[in-house]
């Protein structure tokens, strides 16, 4: 399956979307939330998320906007290899909420 640029960027906000809901359900009231996609990055820190015509990006910009403090940052895709091991381990998981209250021994 080939996925466009367009359609990574859509599903990337979209998990971003689904954390912010998770951390907000779950109580936190400061999250930092790292991502590897500089212009998902961008458009949410430069003021632009509101008047996106993505709406899972104006949906980022509901979440953030609730009662608590939300840092985003960019981190390079080197930097991001726990994520990507993370990602893989829940591969055919589609539509599910994969916690580990653990980190798998492989990724430690």
């Amino acid at each position: 399956m080939v996925t466009g640029m367009d359609e990574v960027f859509i599903i990337e906000a979209r998990a971003i979307v689904e954390g912010l809901k998770l951390a907000w359900l779950e109580g936190h009231k400061q999250v930092e939330l790292n991502c590897d996609n500089g212009m998902l990055i961008d458009t949410i820190c430069n003021g632009f998320a509101p008047i996106s015509n993505v709406a899972e990006v104006r949906l980022i910009h509901e979440w953030y906007i609730k009662d608590w403090k939300v840092t985003f940052r960019h981190v390079g895709r080197g930097c991001n290899k726990v994520a990507d091991c993370l990602a893989k381990l829940a591969v055919g998981r589609v539509n599910q909420v994969v916690s580990f209250l653990k980190p798998p021994q492989h990724v430690l």
